[in-house]
């Protein structure tokens, strides 16, 4: 996880200092020592069957490591994703076949956004383009002041779009003018990324580097509320890091966030209040499903939670230290990647280990998709590969063990 530093205002405009890993600023105490991951074993009786699809490969071999916000998104039976060096793929989810692919030229890093309308990819430069999901073409293209690292939200109205300078901006996503602009305070500090924006209804919700998270109005961007799910704590500027990184999740009429060295926690989506929360940490953020919530923290362990109270359900640190993806749900099972390129199966009821796959050797940093039985993931050189996931059938007529 990488840090970025803002130095104050000069006539150049904010400069941006990369500093060094999380993990890099810890291993430079000679009293600390770095966390070993966690080695993984063999899964003799794996629960799910898990069988390869296919695979395209964006060609980012040589690409910078760190992908950040640059998954593949699913609109209408398609696949979108995007590559470091400006190329974008629509590509079908049954069988892999490219459906088109265009070079935009661009940096690109944050994306793909899509939906039947319109695929939004954002990049390092603060260019935002919008292309038509049927052929590629070029909609609108907007420049904006700061990078753009995270997916943006899009609706029938409006793109919603985070920026690393702590604005929100809502652009027109019929041609990309600005509707409305409202911005948060940036720490000196904080985690290099940014948090996707999410519509719900007719407002915007956004977490921030200063552990809030804001809604506002679609209509006209005043601010409805903001909460602070994670106050900063601590002596130093690094213990103080309370990034809200990952986009929060609603469910009806409430809302769930978590933040960096900080709380998760859960807000009324009319008022911002906090109806529960509790300690943890977690960059990678949320996944939910009906009445449960599941977190992968920043130190590898898989937990999870009772959507209503927070009480925990259960919790698995066979992953600890792998760096893990965000998690994504399916069926009766939770998966997650890991910073060697494997996914892993946890039971939703019990949290034990269903099945593992090894899919390149290369992290996978964004959250995996799933649609119905089938599953899509890129790792952070760009490699893509879809998988069909079924429960494995148990013998009806087992004979037994012999004596």
């Amino acid at each position: 996880m990488q840090l970025v530093q803002r130095a104050r205002k000069t006539p150049h405009g904010l400069l941006l200092l990369a500093l060094t890993a999380l993990l890099a600023v810890a291993a430079c105490s000679k009293d600390k020592n770095i966390d070993e991951p966690a080695k993984l074993t063999p899964l003799p009786h794996p629960s799910v069957q898990v069988k390869h699809l296919w695979g395209h490969n964006m060609g980012d071999k040589k690409a910078a490591v760190l992908r950040l916000g640059q998954g593949v998104s699913i609109a209408a039976n398609r696949v979108y994703a995007a590559g470091h060096k400006g190329e974008v793929v629509a590509i079908d989810l049954n069988d892999g076949r490219v459906l088109w692919h265009v070079k935009t030229g661009a940096p690109l890093s944050g994306g793909t956004a899509s939906s039947p309308e319109l695929v939004v990819v954002g990049a390092s430069d603060g260019q935002l383009l919008a292309l038509d999901p049927g052929n590629g073409h070029g909609r609108w293209k907007v420049r904006l002041n700061g990078e753009v690292l995270a997916p943006a939200a899009i609706s029938a109205r409006l793109v919603a779009v985070r920026t690393v300078d702590g604005k929100l901006h809502a652009l027109s996503a019929e041609d990309g003018h600005e509707l409305w602009v409202t911005e948060q305070q940036v720490p000196r500090l904080s985690l290099r990324g940014t948090a996707s924006p999410v519509i719900t209804g007719d407002l915007v919700l956004c977490g921030f580097d200063n552990g809030k998270v804001v809604a506002v109005s679609a209509t006209d961007g005043s601010v409805q509320w903001e909460a602070t799910v994670t106050p900063p704590h601590g002596r130093t500027e690094l213990e103080r890091l309370d990034d809200i990184d990952s986009p929060v999740r609603v469910a009806g009429r409430d809302v769930y966030a978590v933040g960096f060295q900080g709380k998760v926690a859960m807000l009324a989506l009319d008022t911002g209040q906090i109806w529960w929360s509790h300690e943890d940490s977690s960059y990678r953020g949320l996944s939910l499903d009906e009445d449960t919530l599941y977190l992968a923290d920043s130190d590898g362990i898989v937990a999870a939670l009772k959507a209503r109270t927070g009480a925990e359900v259960w919790r698995q640190n066979i992953l600890l230290h792998r760096g893990l993806s965000p998690i994504a749900v399916m069926d009766d099972t939770v998966v997650v990647g890991d910073f060697q390129g494997y996914l892993h199966w946890l039971d939703k009821a019990s949290g034990a280990l269903a099945a593992r796959i090894g899919t390149g050797g290369a992290r996978i940093s964004t959250q995996p998709l799933v649609i119905g039985d089938t599953l899509v993931v890129v790792n952070d050189r760009g490699q893509i590969n879809a998988y069909r996931v079924k429960p494995l059938a148990v013998a009806a007529n087992r004979k037994p063990a012999a004596q």
